[in-house]
Parts: structure tokens; C-alpha cells; sequence
């Protein structure tokens, strides 16, 4: 007889209700978590560079999202990520700079501002950078509104901006992810760090989706275990 594991009986006690925010609420919320917005106790670990990482950097499953700042659909599940990974304490979340070419220069703009104020702040710095984006942005490639800079941007950040450090980072990671080849965004990549398990999941998921693909990944970790294999499983929905 197979048990599921104590966590997982947990998560999906604490399965959330996702409804579709409005944008006046989304507003809202993304205002409080630029204000608010702390990764995990040991967060310090990436300070400074990436990977950005949001929660405990210990967690067994990581989540990384492919974003673009200037993506509405992105803007619109930046808030409910957030809040699904505070209530799931086994998954972290990472950022991975996916700038689209139908949304530049915003989108690239963006990613640099982001980038910087992660490399001269650290994780907390990056994480309220890009809330503070996704809060002010008018999305679809029409990026800030005039006379509304970004309000911490410090000599480093300036020196960073006028560097090409942040965009050397940012086309690394536009590199890996058309190698991979995802080009939309949001497009997700959950990991099991303990098997080495992964699945693509495309679009924005919603809870109950994260954790079925958790689901997934323990149950191909398990099989892959008792075949004597750990070669990693790679679905897209």
C-alpha cells in the first residue's frame, strides 16, 4: 500500500481557490508585495547575482517562470505565484528573464532595471523591483508611463545600467530558453531537486495544476527509482 507523503497530504489540504482578479484588484496587490515582497530565510545565499530566487532556497521542488515584464498575462499572475509559493514552503520560485521581442524595448528595459536592482540590493531588492514593474507597467509593450521612474535607483544601479553586465545576463537566459525552445510567456518549469524529475507547464497554472504536476514528478521520481533510472521526464500541458 503506497502512503503520500506528510507534505503532500498538507498541500493539498491547503489547495486555494484562484478566482480571476480584476485589474483594479491585481493593482492592489501588486502595490503591497513591492512593499512587502522578502524571500526565504536563507535568500542571502544568491545575493547579488542569479539565480533570483523567491523562498526557501532548501525547498525540494523549485518553479522556475519564464516572464516578460511587459506580458499582461504575466502581470496578472505575478501576485497569485507569490501567493500560492508563501503557502507552499516545499517550492521556491525563480525568475528566468524572458523579454519578447513583440514587447521591446519596454520588455528589455525592464529586465535591465530588475537586473540591476537585484545585482546592486540583492534578492529583496530584485523581488520589489519587479512587483514595482508589474504595479506601474501598461503592459503589451507600452511600458511606464512617462514621469513615473522607478524611485530607488541608487548610483550603483546607475552604474550597473550603464554597464552590460545585466544584459549580458538577461540574452544568457533568452538564449537557454529558445534553446529549450519556450518562447511564450508565462511558461513554467517545475523541478524535483530530489530526483531530478521536471515538467513544462504552460500558461499561467493555477493551484490546483501545480499540484498535480507535484504529483507527477513524485510519482515518475518513485518509478524511475525502482527501474534503477533518474532520467529526467520532460511533459508540456
Amino acid at each position: 500500500m503506497k502512503y503520500l507523503p506528510s507534505w503532500l497530504v498538507r498541500a493539498k489540504l491547503r489547495r486555494l481557490f484562484w478566482p480571476a482578479a480584476s485589474a483594479i484588484t491585481v493593482l492592489a496587490i501588486l502595490l503591497v508585495a513591492a512593499m512587502q515582497l522578502t524571500p526565504g530565510s536563507g535568500a542571502s545565499r544568491h545575493a547579488f547575482g542569479p539565480p533570483w530566487v523567491y523562498g526557501a532556497p532548501t525547498a525540494r521542488f523549485t518553479l522556475i517562470e519564464y516572464a516578460d515584464l511587459e506580458c499582461p498575462y504575466c502581470q496578472a499572475y505575478f501576485p497569485v505565484l507569490h501567493q500560492w509559493i508563501d503557502a507552499h514552503h516545499d517550492v521556491n520560485w525563480q525568475w528566468h528573464h524572458l523579454p519578447l521581442a513583440m514587447h521591446d524595448p519596454a520588455a528589455r528595459q525592464e529586465a535591465r532595471l530588475v537586473e540591476c536592482a537585484g545585482r546592486v540590493g540583492g534578492q529583496t531588492e530584485f523581488w520589489k523591483a519587479v512587483a514595482w514593474v508589474y504595479g506601474h507597467t501598461r503592459a503589451n509593450g507600452d511600458g511606464l508611463p512617462a514621469g513615473t521612474p522607478y524611485p530607488n535607483v541608487s548610483t550603483g544601479i546607475k552604474t550597473c545600467l550603464a554597464g552590460t553586465q545585466a544584459d549580458d545576463a538577461i540574452q544568457r537566459e533568452i538564449d537557454d530558453a529558445q534553446r529549450d525552445q519556450i518562447q511564450g510567456t508565462p511558461m513554467l518549469r517545475l523541478i524535483d531537486r530530489q530526483t531530478g524529475q521536471t515538467l513544462v507547464i504552460r500558461g499561467a497554472a493555477d493551484g490546483d495544476t501545480l499540484l498535480s504536476a507535484i504529483d507527477q514528478l513524485v510519482a515518475s521520481g518513485t518509478q524511475a527509482r525502482s527501474s534503477g533510472s533518474v532520467a529526467a521526464a520532460e511533459t508540456g500541458r
